[in-house]
């Protein structure tokens, strides 16, 4: 099976020919991605009208780029996969009526994905893990970890009770006065700087459940920083590398006691995952490298290119939904919120 997926969740407009073997092996035949970064850099983050204005603009050329690449027409295709949310309801909407338009227009089947069920079937794609694993899910929107125990089987281990990991960077980026995107020019400034200057907290260290917290260790960032102002850039590589330092040993030390919870739960994972644009990151990476070594247990990471939003990752989710006989309506409507448990959304907003 081959499928066209398409990802407008945020601020990448992207389409993607991903093929599913009859073994189950997966192979990406185009995957195009086009940023907005340059239109949102003087804002300091995205600004949702601009970013759903961007997608419409480029959405009509990459699909047919993507489709040049992979050396097909829209009829060789058998299906549409479309990301429907979570995200930016105005970004999302022009992806999925586009995704609905084509699958439509071609007479093939149509499947509404979840971003955060496609960050979560990645490693399914880049190194074939089977079920069941652990996935440790950071990005600007989102910090969890799950149990990913098939498609569509997810159970929430723990999520952060304020910021995403990813936020978190942006904000502190931002408090120092380095561009957008802030994560990355974070990493870079760590490079330089000394992890031990400053006495930062690691909020929820050897908390039994692996829940997140992000907002105290920001907090105390802007506090230092407005401590020694005027800032040199010795102090900005400094603040940047005890900042990093501070979340690597939260994310290890979290990662560990969901680690416990799932052996408890469900045995020994098949692999320790990392999945969305903070997974990038290199000190993460080698971080979670060091704890997966000791643990015991294989540490799985998609290729850069593939952590970050991207096609390729909603048409392979589309592919392993179809391949269940798993399909969509064109009703489906687009979803600001989807959590991946919708069990745990409830519990954690006192809800159930």
């Amino acid at each position: 099976m081959r499928i066209l997926g398409i990802e407008t969740t945020c601020d990448e407009t992207a389409a993607a020919i991903v093929q599913r073997g009859a073994d189950g092996a997966g192979d990406i035949l185009s995957n195009e991605v086009m940023s907005q970064i340059a239109e949102h850099a003087a804002y300091g983050g995205v600004v949702p009208e601009i970013a759903a204005r961007a997608h419409i603009d480029v959405l009509d050329r990459l699909v047919e780029r993507a489709l040049a690449t992979a050396g097909m027409d829209i009829s060789d295709i058998d299906g549409v996969a479309a990301a429907a949310g979570p995200g930016l309801v105005g970004s999302v909407i022009v992806g999925l009526t586009a995704g609905k338009a084509l699958a439509l227009a071609a007479a093939k089947p149509f499947v509404a994905v979840n971003h955060l069920e496609a960050h979560a079937l990645t490693a399914r794609l880049t190194d074939r893990v089977d079920f069941p694993y652990l996935l440790l899910l950071v990005s600007g929107g989102h910090t969890q970890l799950v149990a990913v125990r098939g498609v569509g089987e997810y159970e929430r281990l723990g999520s952060t009770v304020d910021d995403a990991i990813g936020e978190a960077f942006d904000k502190v980026a931002k408090m120092l006065g380095l561009a957008y995107p802030g994560g990355p020019n974070v990493e870079r400034e760590a490079i330089d700087g000394d992890p031990q200057r400053f006495d930062l907290p690691r909020p929820m260290l050897m908390r039994p459940k692996p829940d997140f917290s992000l907002s105290g260790l920001k907090t105390a960032v802007r506090l230092e920083a407005e401590r020694i102002a005027p800032l040199t850039r010795t102090d900005v590589a400094d603040l940047c590398a005890s900042f990093q330092a501070a979340v690597i040993d939260v994310v290890v030390d979290r990662s560990r006691a969901a680690l416990r919870v799932f052996r408890e739960d469900h045995g020994h994972p098949n692999a320790f995952v990392a999945a969305g644009g903070v997974a990038a990151n290199g000190g993460i990476r080698r971080a979670l490298g060091r704890f997966c070594s000791e643990a015991g247990i294989r540490l799985v990471t998609p290729p850069l290119n593939l952590c970050t939003d991207n096609g390729a990752m909603i048409a392979w989710a589309g592919l392993e939904r179809l391949a269940l006989g798993l399909a969509d309506d064109l009703t489906f409507a687009a979803r600001p919120r989807w959590p991946l448990d919708a069990n745990a959304e409830a519990i954690h907003h006192g809800k159930a």
